[in-house]
Parts: C-alpha cells; sequence; structure tokens
C-alpha cells in the first residue's frame, strides 16, 4: 500500500455528494489512501492532467480491475501501441467529421421524435422521458446495434458502470452487470453478420472491417455503451435542470451572450458525469511526496480536478460565462474520450435547443437530486410546459 494520508469517508454520504470531502482532500491531502474504495485518490488538477500521460507508472492496463472483469478485454484497459492500434481503428466512426456528416442529422431526427411523443403530455421527467431514449437510439445507432431495445440500452449501460463501481462487492450489482455485458455479446454475433455483408460506419462495422477480432470488437462497444449512454444522458438532463434552476444563466443564452454548448461545457465540470478513472501502478515509484507499490489501485478524480479552486474561482457555483478549457471532464492523458465530439453535438446542438425551444414555458415541476461520485447525474428531473 501507498504511504499516503489515509481519508476516510463515509460511502452513502459521498454517493450523496462527494464534493465537500473531495475539497478537503484538494486542501489537506491532494493524494491520499481512502480505505473504504481501496484506493489512493488524486484529487488536484494539475496532478492528474500531468500524471495521467505517465503510462510507465500508472497503467490502464488491469487484468483484475472490476471493468474488464464485467466488460472484457478493450482499448480503454490498454496502453501504448496497443491502445493506439485499437483507437486509430475507432476513429472513422466517431471522428468530428463523421459527427458532422452522418450522426448529426440521426441526433436530430431522434431528439424531434421524442419531443414530439412529449409535445401534448405537459409534464415528464427529463431523464426517463427524454434524456434517456435520446442517448439511447443515438448509441444504437452509433455502435450499430439497432438490435437492442432503447430502455435494455440504457438498463445495459448502468448496470455494467453500477458493476464497475461495485468497490463494496455488492453480489447482486454484480449479477446484474454480468448478465447484461453477457447479452450484449450474443446481439453483437448478430449484427456482425449482418454488418459483414451490409458495411456502414458504425462502431462495430468499422472494427470489424478493421480486422479487430469478436472479443476486441466486443469489449470496446461495451465500453463505448457505459460512457455512451450514462454521460450523454445524464448531461442532457444535469444541464437542461442547471439553466432551468438557474434563470439568469439561461437568460444569457436566450440574449445572445452565451451558447448552449457554454451551458453543457459547464455543467460538466460542475457536475462530471464521469468522476473519475482508475490505474494500475505498474512499477514501484515515487509520485507528489508518495510512495507506491506495484499492483496498487489509484483513481484519477476528474470531479475533484474540475473543481480545483487553482483553476475555478467559486467552483461550486454553476456559471456559463466561466472559461472551461482547463477543465478534465473528458479526461487528461492519452484516453481522452474518443467520443467528445459526437458528444457535444449530440448534446449542444440538438437535445438542449430543442427541449427550450419546442417545450414553451419549461419550468421545473419538483425537486431534483443527483447521485453517484465514479458517475453523477441528477436521478430524475420532473418539468412542466405549456400545451
Amino acid at each position: 500500500m501507498s504511504d499516503a494520508p489515509v481519508t476516510h469517508i463515509d460511502p452513502a454520504a459521498f454517493a450523496a455528494d462527494p464534493y465537500p470531502a473531495l475539497a478537503r482532500m484538494r486542501a489537506q491531502a491532494p493524494v491520499t489512501y481512502v480505505p473504504e474504495l481501496g484506493a489512493t485518490l488524486f484529487t488536484r488538477r494539475d496532478d492528474i492532467f500531468e500524471q495521467e500521460k505517465r503510462i510507465d507508472v500508472f497503467s490502464s492496463h488491469q487484468p483484475n480491475g472490476l471493468l474488464e472483469q464485467i466488460m472484457g478485454a478493450n482499448m480503454m484497459r490498454k496502453d501504448g501501441n496497443a491502445h493506439q492500434i485499437e483507437r486509430k481503428a475507432l476513429f472513422p466512426a466517431v471522428s468530428p467529421r463523421t459527427v458532422r456528416d452522418v450522426w448529426a442529422d440521426k441526433f436530430d431526427a431522434i431528439t424531434m421524435h421524442y419531443i414530439e411523443k412529449l409535445k401534448p403530455l405537459g409534464r415528464a421527467d427529463i431523464v426517463r422521458d427524454f434524456a434517456l431514449p435520446i442517448a439511447a437510439d443515438s448509441l444504437r445507432e452509433m455502435t450499430g446495434l439497432t438490435n437492442m431495445p432503447t430502455l435494455r440500452m440504457d438498463y445495459c449501460s448502468q448496470a455494467m458502470l453500477d458493476g464497475c463501481a461495485n468497490y463494496t462487492r455488492d453480489r447482486e450489482v454484480e449479477k446484474k452487470a454480468y448478465d447484461a455485458s453477457f447479452s450484449i455479446d450474443d446481439l453483437i454475433d448478430a449484427r456482425i453478420s449482418d454488418l459483414d455483408a451490409r458495411p456502414d460506419t458504425s462502431i462495430i462495422s468499422v472494427l470489424h472491417q478493421a480486422g479487430l477480432s469478436r472479443d476486441a470488437i466486443a469489449g470496446t462497444v461495451k465500453v463505448i455503451i457505459g460512457g455512451g449512454q450514462n454521460e450523454p444522458r445524464d448531461a442532457i438532463a444535469g444541464t437542461a435542470w442547471a439553466l432551468l434552476s438557474h434563470p439568469e444563466q439561461h437568460a444569457l443564452i436566450r440574449d445572445g451572450h452565451a451558447g448552449y454548448a457554454d451551458a453543457f461545457g459547464e455543467y460538466i465540470r460542475w457536475v462530471t458525469p464521469i468522476g473519475m478513472t482508475p490505474r494500475r501502478i505498474a512499477r514501484p515509484a515515487q509520485v507528489c511526496d508518495v510512495n507506491f507499490e506495484a499492483e496498487e489501485t489509484i483513481f484519477f478524480m476528474y470531479s475533484s480536478g474540475c473543481r480545483d479552486e487553482a483553476y475555478f474561482e467559486n467552483g461550486d457555483a454553476f456559471d456559463i460565462t466561466r472559461d472551461t478549457s482547463a477543465a478534465i471532464a473528458f479526461g487528461a492523458g492519452p484516453h481522452f474520450c474518443a467520443g467528445a465530439a459526437a458528444s457535444r453535438c449530440m448534446i449542444a446542438d440538438f437535445a438542449l435547443p430543442r427541449l427550450f425551444r419546442e417545450l414553451p414555458g419549461l419550468e421545473l415541476d419538483g425537486a431534483v437530486t443527483c447521485h453517484g461520485w465514479a458517475f453523477r447525474g441528477p436521478l430524475c428531473v420532473p418539468v412542466r410546459w405549456k400545451t
């Protein structure tokens, strides 16, 4: 175990709101061992930004880690050339050009489909009725898993991510995670046969055309389902909630002084949907005055770095005029989120502007509670509007 100072947390309180504890860690012990999580946490932005690139010490390869156990070997758990080969193979499906030329129109059509379903209702939960299906249907198109039902996409994503954050080893959570993972394998097998005959720009097809093995395709698709469902779902609903609860901020957009891209960028800094990434210590090393032994687990806490006082004055406040260029919500090193361009397009270009434009008088219709520390977002966002 590292000789980092020890910080104890209440896991339930940390899941309900991790930010007070993370602020104390940044101030008192920015690199600290948390027994309840079995890991040493890096909490300051610069330490995360610098150390995440040191793959000789902080390795993504974690054969005994929860993510690889549940999802299988994948590019997120590979370093160096092994990671770059698979990332290069994926790029044609998620490049900014492909997002612009292929996926943008699909995002728009999907968004308007659910807007039209909502219009006559007058009330809804943005998480369940809007953000969830938009993220799921967009992901079905992008991955090529059009044989997966919309709600099943969200279920499998949540079940696998719950399993990946299951550091307390809850057996029921573990079972659901494995069941979800295995069910995706069958769907991928069915689609590979179809896409072999009719290739397209979907992720499964592009990886298959690049010659990746079925297991490599499955592992990467599952990782993309995890981040690609939860992050957009939580960011759509969360940014909408932030703007509805901060009307003076939304007024800046209506008056032309800011855009929905600014709101999205600030929200994922303020409430980072994917709050951390784990790494394995590959060799003994001293980093930030802490001595690490090989095979230890560390967490780079993106959510903490995104509120670091050294970069973000009054970081606990939602402010869309803020410069968020130093934020690390999409990561900081070689594993920077490959789907960042798609996420920005889906949310800032379509989901948010369509939501506020098409539902007049949109307002909150109840309390909103966020939950989670590894993955965080609103549990529901009840709203109403004029019909």
